[in-house]
C-alpha cells in the first residue's frame, strides 16, 4: 500500500509536469513517432484525434477508406489503453477544441507530425497562430516523408525539382533519410484523464465510432464488400514482416520490385500503400528495412535506391512537387500542368463515357474489372491504375484527368492528395510532355492479357464473363453468338458493347497530342520525364 509521503511525492512529480497534447492527424502509430516521443517526455500526455471534416482526407472519402481510418484509430486506442492511456477522439474545429483544452487543462505544448501537403497549410497556420497567442509551444516533426520537402526545395535553389531525375540528384546531395527512432518506453509515460464536463465541450466519442454513425454507408451494389484490407498499426507491422520475407527471397534471386515487374492481381494483398497513407506504418521503417536486408544479402554491393524502393521515392517526389502548390490537384490554376483541351462538358459523350468508366461498363473486360475492384475493395494494383487512367485520358476517352483523380480520391484506401494527383498528371501527360506522342499508350486488351493470360482477374470482378472461353475473355465482342449463348453472356445485353474502338480512338488521340506537342516546341521546357527509361519504370511497360 502506498504511504502518504509516497502519494505526496507522486503528486509533486505530477504537478511539475507540463500538460502536453499530441495531435494525431496522419501518423497513426506508436513506432517511429518523434512527435509523440517529444509529447510524452516529462509531460502529462493527452493523445488526441479530431474529426474536423478534413483531417486524414475525410473531406472526400468513401465507405471503405473511412472504415480503414476507423480501424486505424481503434488499433491505436487499443494499444494506448494497454499502456494505461487512451485515444481521445473529438469532433469539431481544432482551434475551438484547443481553446477548451487550454482553459480546462492548461496545456502548454502541442506536438504533431508534419502534414507537408499544401492543402493542410491553412489549418496548421491557424492552429499555430492560436498557440502563439496563448503561450502554447508548438513542436512539429517530419516523419511522414523520408526527406523534409522544404529542405529538398531549398537545396534545389528554392524551386521544386521538376523532373524525377532532378529530385534524385537533389536528395542525393542532402544525404540518406534519417533512420527510425527508438520505441517509446510507455512505463515512463503519464497519461491524462478528461473530466466529464470537458468531454462534452470537445465532442468526445466514448469509443471509436462506426462508419454509419458518421453517415458513411456502403454503396448498394457492394453492401457486403470483400474485405481484404484491415487498418491499423498492428496489422501493418504483421504485413510488413510478410512483405519483407518476400522481398528477401527476391533479393536473393537478384529480382527487385517483383510485384511491379510481375504483378499478382489476384493473390493476397501485400501493398503497404494504405498503411503509409495513414501513417500506421513508418515510411522510414519500411525504407530502411528494405535497404538493410539488401545489404545483408549483397554485402559490399551498392544498391540502386530506385530499384529497391522505387514507389517510395515517387511518393517523396510528388509530396515535394505539391508542397507549395495549393492547386496541385487542378488543371487550369496549376503552373506545372498542361491545359490540354479535353472533351468539353457540353459534349454528349462526356457523361456517358465517364459513367461507363466509373461503373466498370466500358465493354473492355480488363478496364471494367479494375474499376469494379476499386469500388468494391478500395484498392487496385499500381499497374492497373495506370491502365485505367490512360484509358480515361489520352489513350481512349479523352476525358480530363481531374475527373478520374476525384473518383480515385473518393474510393482508394490509400488516396493521398499529392500522390493521387501526381500519378494522374503523369499518366495523362498533363505534366510530362515527352509522352505526348502517345507511343506508350496502354492497350486495354493486350496489357491485361500480358498480366493475366487466363483472365482469372476478370472472372473474379466481372462475373458475367466467367463462362466466356479464355480466347475471348479480353475481347468478348469477337466471340461468335453461339459461344456467347453457351456462356450465358450476350454482348450488349448481359455485358456492354465497347464504348469506343481502341485502335481508332488511340490514333485520333495520338494526333491531338502531336498537335499540342508542336504548339509547345517554342515554349519553356515543361515538367516531364527525364528519359524513356523513366517512362518504362513508372508505367511498368513490357520490354517487347
Amino acid at each position: 500500500m502506498e504511504s502518504i509521503s509516497e502519494a505526496m511525492d507522486s503528486m509533486d512529480v505530477t504537478q511539475q509536469k507540463q500538460v502536453c497534447v499530441h495531435w494525431f492527424r496522419h501518423g497513426l502509430r506508436l513506432h517511429d513517432n518523434p512527435a509523440l516521443f517529444e509529447a510524452s517526455k516529462n509531460s502529462i500526455l493527452y493523445p488526441v484525434f479530431i474529426f474536423d471534416g478534413e483531417t486524414a482526407g475525410t473531406m472526400h472519402i468513401g465507405y471503405n477508406r473511412f472504415k480503414f481510418l476507423l480501424e486505424c484509430l481503434s488499433d491505436l486506442d487499443r494499444q494506448l489503453r494497454s499502456h494505461g492511456g487512451r485515444l481521445f477522439i473529438m469532433q469539431g474545429s481544432p482551434v475551438t477544441i484547443f481553446e477548451t483544452l487550454k482553459r480546462e487543462l492548461n496545456f502548454t505544448k502541442l506536438c504533431f507530425e508534419q502534414d507537408c501537403e499544401a492543402l493542410w497549410r491553412k489549418r496548421d497556420k491557424k492552429v499555430s497562430k492560436w498557440c502563439e497567442r496563448n503561450d502554447v509551444e508548438v513542436r512539429e516533426f517530419v516523419s511522414h516523408t523520408l526527406w523534409d520537402p522544404e529542405i529538398v526545395i531549398r537545396t534545389n535553389g528554392n524551386v521544386p525539382p521538376l523532373t524525377h531525375k532532378m529530385f534524385l540528384h537533389t536528395v542525393s546531395c542532402i544525404g540518406l533519410p534519417p533512420r527510425p527512432i527508438d520505441d517509446i518506453d510507455f512505463t515512463r509515460v503519464t497519461f491524462g484523464t478528461l473530466p466529464d464536463n470537458v468531454a462534452a465541450q470537445v465532442g468526445l466519442h466514448e469509443c471509436v465510432p462506426k462508419p454509419e454513425q458518421m453517415d458513411k454507408y456502403p454503396e448498394p451494389d457492394f453492401a457486403n464488400p470483400l474485405i481484404r484490407w484491415v487498418g491499423g498499426e498492428s496489422e501493418a507491422l504483421i504485413k510488413l514482416t510478410e512483405r519483407l520475407s518476400q522481398e528477401i527471397e527476391s533479393f536473393k534471386s537478384g529480382v527487385y520490385l517483383s510485384n511491379q515487374v510481375s504483378p499478382d492481381l489476384t493473390g493476397p494483398p501485400t501493398s503497404q500503400s494504405a498503411a503509409l497513407k495513414f501513417g500506421c506504418l513508418s515510411v522510414r521503417r519500411f525504407y530502411w528495412a528494405l535497404h538493410d536486408h539488401f545489404n545483408s544479402i549483397h554485402e559490399g554491393r551498392p544498391p540502386s535506391t530506385y530499384n529497391i524502393t522505387g514507389q517510395l521515392i515517387w511518393r517523396e517526389y510528388f509530396y515535394t512537387m505539391s508542397a507549395h502548390n495549393p492547386f496541385y490537384d487542378q488543371m487550369e490554376k496549376n503552373k506545372i500542368c498542361l491545359n490540354i483541351p479535353w472533351l468539353p462538358e457540353s459534349d454528349p459523350n462526356k457523361t456517358k463515357y465517364l459513367n461507363a468508366w466509373k461503373n466498370g461498363q466500358t465493354g473492355y473486360p480488363f478496364i471494367d474489372a479494375v474499376m469494379r475492384q476499386l469500388r468494391r475493395e478500395g484498392w487496385v494494383h499500381h499497374v492497373a491504375r495506370n491502365a485505367v487512367a490512360c484509358f480515361l485520358t489520352r489513350g481512349d476517352l479523352w476525358i480530363n484527368w481531374e475527373d478520374g483523380a476525384q473518383h480515385f480520391f473518393y474510393y482508394l484506401l490509400d488516396a493521398d492528395w499529392s500522390v493521387n494527383a501526381g500519378n494522374w498528371m503523369w499518366v495523362s501527360s498533363s505534366a510530362f510532355e515527352q509522352l505526348l506522342d502517345c507511343t506508350y499508350c496502354v492497350c486495354p486488351v493486350n496489357f491485361g492479357r500480358r498480366l493475366d493470360p487466363d483472365g482469372v482477374y476478370i472472372k473474379r470482378y466481372v462475373p458475367e464473363l466467367r463462362q466466356i472461353p479464355n480466347e475471348y475473355i479480353y475481347e468478348p465482342w469477337k466471340a461468335p453468338l453461339g459461344v456467347q449463348e453457351k456462356a450465358n453472356c450476350i454482348i450488349s445485353k448481359d455485358y456492354p458493347e465497347r464504348i469506343v474502338n481502341h485502335v481508332q480512338a488511340s490514333l485520333a488521340n495520338k494526333q491531338k497530342m502531336l498537335e499540342i506537342r508542336n504548339s509547345l516546341l517554342e515554349e519553356t521546357p515543361h515538367c516531364r520525364p527525364a528519359d524513356t527509361e523513366e517512362v518504362y519504370q513508372f508505367m511498368m511497360f513490357p520490354e517487347n
